[in-house]
Protein backbone atom coordinates (compact mmCIF):
# COMPACT_ATOMS: atom_id res chain seq x y z
CA UNK A 1 0.00 0.00 0.00
CA UNK A 2 1.30 3.45 -0.90
CA UNK A 3 1.89 5.85 2.01
CA UNK A 4 -0.65 8.62 2.49
CA UNK A 5 0.66 12.01 1.44
CA UNK A 6 -2.11 14.34 2.63
CA UNK A 7 -1.28 16.97 5.23
CA UNK A 8 -3.53 19.21 7.31
CA UNK A 9 -1.99 22.64 7.81
CA UNK A 10 -3.74 25.42 9.75
CA UNK A 11 -7.03 23.56 9.30
CA UNK A 12 -6.61 23.30 5.51
CA UNK A 13 -6.18 19.88 3.85
CA UNK A 14 -3.34 19.52 1.31
CA UNK A 15 -3.21 16.46 -0.97
CA UNK A 16 0.57 16.33 -0.58
CA UNK A 17 3.17 18.43 1.28
CA UNK A 18 4.83 20.04 -1.75
CA UNK A 19 4.20 23.69 -2.63
CA UNK A 20 5.83 26.10 -5.04
CA UNK A 21 7.60 29.01 -3.39
CA UNK A 22 6.45 32.59 -3.89
CA UNK A 23 8.35 34.56 -6.51
CA UNK A 24 9.56 31.54 -8.45
CA UNK A 25 6.35 30.22 -9.98
CA UNK A 26 4.63 33.41 -11.09
CA UNK A 27 0.91 32.67 -11.19
CA UNK A 28 1.42 29.19 -12.61
CA UNK A 29 0.60 29.88 -16.25
CA UNK A 30 4.03 29.09 -17.68
CA UNK A 31 4.47 25.90 -15.66
CA UNK A 32 1.00 24.60 -16.56
CA UNK A 33 2.38 23.67 -19.99
CA UNK A 34 4.74 21.16 -18.33
CA UNK A 35 2.27 19.32 -16.08
CA UNK A 36 -1.19 19.49 -14.53
CA UNK A 37 -0.93 21.94 -11.64
CA UNK A 38 -3.44 19.76 -9.77
CA UNK A 39 -0.48 17.47 -9.05
CA UNK A 40 0.85 20.05 -6.57
CA UNK A 41 -0.10 20.28 -2.93
CA UNK A 42 -0.34 24.04 -3.33
CA UNK A 43 0.83 27.09 -5.22
CA UNK A 44 2.18 30.11 -3.39
CA UNK A 45 1.76 32.95 -5.85
CA UNK A 46 4.22 35.66 -6.73
CA UNK A 47 4.10 38.38 -4.07
CA UNK A 48 1.37 40.96 -4.61
CA UNK A 49 1.18 44.57 -3.44
CA UNK A 50 -1.69 47.06 -3.15
CA UNK A 51 -0.91 48.59 -6.54
CA UNK A 52 0.91 47.41 -9.66
CA UNK A 53 4.71 47.44 -9.45
CA UNK A 54 7.14 47.27 -12.35
CA UNK A 55 9.98 46.16 -10.07
CA UNK A 56 13.62 47.17 -10.04
CA UNK A 57 15.63 48.08 -13.16
CA UNK A 58 17.87 45.36 -14.63
CA UNK A 59 20.20 43.65 -14.12
CA UNK A 60 18.18 42.06 -11.33
CA UNK A 61 19.26 38.41 -11.48
CA UNK A 62 22.82 37.16 -10.92
CA UNK A 63 24.06 33.58 -10.91
CA UNK A 64 26.06 32.19 -8.00
CA UNK A 65 27.96 28.88 -7.76
CA UNK A 66 25.01 27.15 -6.06
CA UNK A 67 22.01 29.38 -6.67
CA UNK A 68 21.00 32.87 -7.73
CA UNK A 69 20.80 36.39 -6.40
CA UNK A 70 17.67 38.37 -7.21
CA UNK A 71 16.50 41.93 -6.74
CA UNK A 72 13.37 41.74 -8.88
CA UNK A 73 11.62 44.19 -6.60
CA UNK A 74 8.17 42.61 -6.30
CA UNK A 75 7.11 43.16 -9.89
CA UNK A 76 3.40 42.27 -9.96
CA UNK A 77 0.06 43.44 -11.37
CA UNK A 78 -1.41 44.50 -8.01
CA UNK A 79 -3.98 42.80 -5.81
CA UNK A 80 -7.07 43.76 -7.82
CA UNK A 81 -5.63 42.45 -11.09
CA UNK A 82 -4.56 39.24 -9.35
CA UNK A 83 -8.07 38.62 -8.00
CA UNK A 84 -9.81 39.39 -11.30
CA UNK A 85 -7.34 37.95 -13.83
CA UNK A 86 -4.97 35.41 -12.25
CA UNK A 87 -7.00 33.76 -9.48
CA UNK A 88 -9.72 32.41 -11.83
CA UNK A 89 -6.98 30.65 -13.82
CA UNK A 90 -5.50 29.07 -10.68
CA UNK A 91 -8.89 27.92 -9.40
CA UNK A 92 -9.26 25.68 -12.44
CA UNK A 93 -6.85 23.30 -10.75
CA UNK A 94 -7.40 21.01 -7.79
CA UNK A 95 -4.70 22.51 -5.63
CA UNK A 96 -4.49 24.98 -2.77
CA UNK A 97 -3.74 28.62 -3.56
CA UNK A 98 -1.70 30.67 -1.10
CA UNK A 99 -1.62 34.43 -1.61
CA UNK A 100 1.64 36.15 -0.71
CA UNK A 101 1.09 39.78 0.34
CA UNK A 102 3.64 42.57 0.78
CA UNK A 103 3.21 46.08 2.14
CA UNK A 104 5.19 49.11 3.24
CA UNK A 105 2.89 50.12 6.10
CA UNK A 106 0.74 48.30 8.65
CA UNK A 107 -2.39 49.71 7.05
CA UNK A 108 -1.38 48.31 3.65
CA UNK A 109 -1.02 44.82 5.10
CA UNK A 110 -4.41 45.14 6.82
CA UNK A 111 -6.16 46.36 3.67
CA UNK A 112 -4.65 43.56 1.58
CA UNK A 113 -5.48 40.86 4.13
CA UNK A 114 -9.10 42.01 4.24
CA UNK A 115 -9.45 42.17 0.45
CA UNK A 116 -7.73 38.86 -0.29
CA UNK A 117 -9.73 37.12 2.46
CA UNK A 118 -12.90 37.76 0.46
CA UNK A 119 -11.44 35.92 -2.54
CA UNK A 120 -11.04 32.18 -3.19
CA UNK A 121 -7.49 31.84 -1.86
CA UNK A 122 -6.99 29.17 0.81
CA UNK A 123 -4.30 30.81 2.96
CA UNK A 124 -2.45 34.10 3.20
CA UNK A 125 1.35 34.23 3.38
CA UNK A 126 2.54 37.52 4.80
CA UNK A 127 5.95 38.66 3.55
CA UNK A 128 7.48 40.71 6.38
CA UNK A 129 10.83 41.23 4.65
CA UNK A 130 9.45 44.48 3.21
CA UNK A 131 10.76 47.91 4.27
CA UNK A 132 8.61 49.75 6.80
CA UNK A 133 8.52 53.26 5.37
CA UNK A 134 7.49 54.67 8.76
CA UNK A 135 10.52 53.11 10.44
CA UNK A 136 13.17 54.55 8.16
CA UNK A 137 13.06 51.64 5.72
CA UNK A 138 13.95 48.94 8.24
CA UNK A 139 12.36 45.63 7.23
CA UNK A 140 9.34 44.67 9.34
CA UNK A 141 10.77 41.20 9.88
CA UNK A 142 14.02 42.26 11.53
CA UNK A 143 12.47 43.60 14.75
CA UNK A 144 10.40 41.54 17.20
CA UNK A 145 8.33 44.54 18.20
CA UNK A 146 7.56 45.48 14.59
CA UNK A 147 6.68 41.87 13.80
CA UNK A 148 4.27 41.73 16.71
CA UNK A 149 2.64 45.01 15.75
CA UNK A 150 2.15 44.29 12.04
CA UNK A 151 1.03 40.67 12.54
CA UNK A 152 -1.39 41.44 15.38
CA UNK A 153 -3.04 44.24 13.38
CA UNK A 154 -3.18 42.25 10.13
CA UNK A 155 -4.65 39.25 11.94
CA UNK A 156 -7.73 41.35 12.77
CA UNK A 157 -8.51 41.63 9.05
CA UNK A 158 -7.49 38.15 7.87
CA UNK A 159 -10.42 35.77 7.54
CA UNK A 160 -8.17 33.03 6.16
CA UNK A 161 -5.22 31.38 7.98
CA UNK A 162 -2.36 33.88 8.22
CA UNK A 163 1.12 32.40 7.65
CA UNK A 164 4.03 34.73 8.38
CA UNK A 165 7.14 34.37 6.19
CA UNK A 166 10.31 34.90 8.19
CA UNK A 167 13.49 36.61 7.04
CA UNK A 168 16.79 34.87 7.84
CA UNK A 169 18.57 38.23 7.94
CA UNK A 170 18.28 38.53 11.71
CA UNK A 171 20.40 37.78 14.76
CA UNK A 172 17.97 35.27 16.30
CA UNK A 173 15.16 33.91 14.13
CA UNK A 174 13.46 32.26 17.11
CA UNK A 175 12.75 35.68 18.68
CA UNK A 176 11.02 36.76 15.48
CA UNK A 177 9.10 33.48 15.27
CA UNK A 178 7.86 33.75 18.85
CA UNK A 179 6.78 37.37 18.27
CA UNK A 180 4.75 36.28 15.23
CA UNK A 181 3.17 33.41 17.17
CA UNK A 182 2.29 35.67 20.10
CA UNK A 183 0.71 38.13 17.66
CA UNK A 184 -1.67 35.45 16.39
CA UNK A 185 0.04 33.94 13.33
CA UNK A 186 -1.62 30.69 12.25
CA UNK A 187 1.67 29.30 10.95
CA UNK A 188 5.13 30.32 9.79
CA UNK A 189 7.08 29.87 6.55
CA UNK A 190 10.86 30.04 6.38
CA UNK A 191 13.26 30.99 5.11
CA UNK A 192 13.12 33.95 2.80
CA UNK A 193 16.27 34.78 0.83
CA UNK A 194 19.61 35.67 2.43
CA UNK A 195 21.12 39.05 1.57
CA UNK A 196 24.11 38.73 -0.75
CA UNK A 197 26.16 40.51 -3.41
CA UNK A 198 28.32 39.84 -6.49
CA UNK A 199 30.74 42.15 -8.33
CA UNK A 200 31.78 42.22 -11.98
CA UNK A 201 35.57 42.41 -11.69
CA UNK A 202 35.92 43.79 -15.23
CA UNK A 203 33.72 46.82 -14.64
CA UNK A 204 34.25 46.87 -10.86
CA UNK A 205 30.51 47.41 -10.53
CA UNK A 206 27.94 45.31 -8.66
CA UNK A 207 26.30 42.82 -11.01
CA UNK A 208 22.85 43.74 -9.67
CA UNK A 209 21.57 47.26 -10.35
CA UNK A 210 20.42 47.50 -6.72
CA UNK A 211 23.89 46.37 -5.53
CA UNK A 212 22.59 43.58 -3.29
CA UNK A 213 19.93 40.92 -3.62
CA UNK A 214 18.43 37.81 -2.09
CA UNK A 215 20.40 34.57 -2.31
CA UNK A 216 18.44 31.37 -2.93
CA UNK A 217 19.18 27.88 -4.21
CA UNK A 218 21.09 24.83 -2.92
CA UNK A 219 23.68 26.94 -1.07
CA UNK A 220 21.10 28.05 1.52
CA UNK A 221 19.66 24.57 2.28
CA UNK A 222 21.75 23.87 5.42
CA UNK A 223 20.93 27.32 6.80
CA UNK A 224 17.22 26.84 6.12
CA UNK A 225 17.19 23.41 7.77
CA UNK A 226 18.98 24.81 10.83
CA UNK A 227 16.49 27.66 11.17
CA UNK A 228 13.45 25.38 10.74
CA UNK A 229 14.91 23.11 13.44
CA UNK A 230 15.40 26.04 15.82
CA UNK A 231 11.99 27.57 15.18
CA UNK A 232 10.22 24.21 15.59
CA UNK A 233 11.62 24.03 19.10
CA UNK A 234 10.50 27.59 19.91
CA UNK A 235 6.86 27.66 18.71
CA UNK A 236 3.77 25.46 18.66
CA UNK A 237 2.30 26.62 15.35
CA UNK A 238 3.06 24.62 12.15
CA UNK A 239 5.85 25.45 9.69
CA UNK A 240 6.38 25.56 5.94
CA UNK A 241 10.06 24.89 5.18
CA UNK A 242 11.85 26.29 2.14
CA UNK A 243 15.30 27.28 0.96
CA UNK A 244 17.39 25.25 -1.45
CA UNK A 245 15.11 22.22 -1.81
CA UNK A 246 15.73 20.53 -5.17
CA UNK A 247 15.02 16.83 -4.59
CA UNK A 248 13.00 14.52 -2.40
CA UNK A 249 15.81 13.91 0.06
CA UNK A 250 16.19 17.67 0.64
CA UNK A 251 12.50 17.87 1.44
CA UNK A 252 12.72 14.91 3.82
CA UNK A 253 15.51 16.67 5.72
CA UNK A 254 13.40 19.80 5.99
CA UNK A 255 10.42 17.85 7.29
CA UNK A 256 12.51 15.89 9.80
CA UNK A 257 13.74 19.27 11.09
CA UNK A 258 10.13 20.30 11.74
CA UNK A 259 8.34 21.43 8.57
CA UNK A 260 4.83 20.15 7.86
CA UNK A 261 4.90 21.43 4.27
CA UNK A 262 7.82 22.25 1.97
CA UNK A 263 8.18 24.77 -0.84
CA UNK A 264 10.28 24.37 -3.98
CA UNK A 265 11.55 27.58 -5.52
CA UNK A 266 14.83 28.22 -7.35
CA UNK A 267 15.03 24.59 -8.50
CA UNK A 268 12.06 25.29 -10.80
CA UNK A 269 14.18 27.64 -12.94
CA UNK A 270 16.57 24.90 -14.06
CA UNK A 271 14.09 22.03 -13.80
CA UNK A 272 10.39 22.88 -14.24
CA UNK A 273 9.49 19.38 -13.05
CA UNK A 274 11.29 19.83 -9.72
CA UNK A 275 8.16 20.06 -7.50
CA UNK A 276 6.76 16.84 -8.97
CA UNK A 277 10.10 15.08 -8.56
CA UNK A 278 10.31 16.29 -4.96
CA UNK A 279 6.83 14.91 -4.24
CA UNK A 280 7.72 11.56 -5.80
CA UNK A 281 11.02 11.51 -3.91
CA UNK A 282 9.26 11.97 -0.57
CA UNK A 283 6.88 9.14 -1.40
CA UNK A 284 9.73 6.82 -2.41
CA UNK A 285 11.55 7.57 0.86
CA UNK A 286 8.44 6.65 2.83
CA UNK A 287 8.03 3.44 0.84
CA UNK A 288 11.69 2.49 1.32
CA UNK A 289 11.38 3.11 5.06
CA UNK A 290 8.04 1.27 5.16
CA UNK A 291 6.25 4.29 6.57
CA UNK A 292 2.49 4.57 6.11
CA UNK A 293 2.15 8.36 6.21
CA UNK A 294 4.05 11.54 5.49
CA UNK A 295 3.04 12.64 9.00
CA UNK A 296 5.78 10.33 10.29
CA UNK A 297 8.37 12.77 8.96
CA UNK A 298 7.40 16.06 10.60
CA UNK A 299 9.77 16.75 13.48
CA UNK A 300 11.04 13.16 13.32
CA UNK A 301 14.67 14.09 13.86
CA UNK A 302 16.50 11.77 16.27
CA UNK A 303 18.95 13.93 18.17
CA UNK A 304 22.21 12.80 19.70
Amino acid sequence: MKPTMNVEFCGVEFKNPVLTASGTFGFGREYSSFYDLSELGGICIKGITPKKRIGNPPPRIAETPMGILNSVGLQNPGIDAFISEELPFLKQFDTRVIANISGNTVSEYCEMAEKISDSQVDLIEMNISCPNVKAGGMAFGTSSSMVFDVVSETKKYAKKPLVVKLSPNVTDITEIAVAAENAGASGLSLINTILGMRIDIKTKRPILHQNTGGLSGPAVLPIAIRMVYQVKKAVKIPLIGMGGISCGNDAVEMMLAGASLVSVGTACFSNPMAPIEVRDGIQKYLEDCKRSSVHDLCGGLIEY
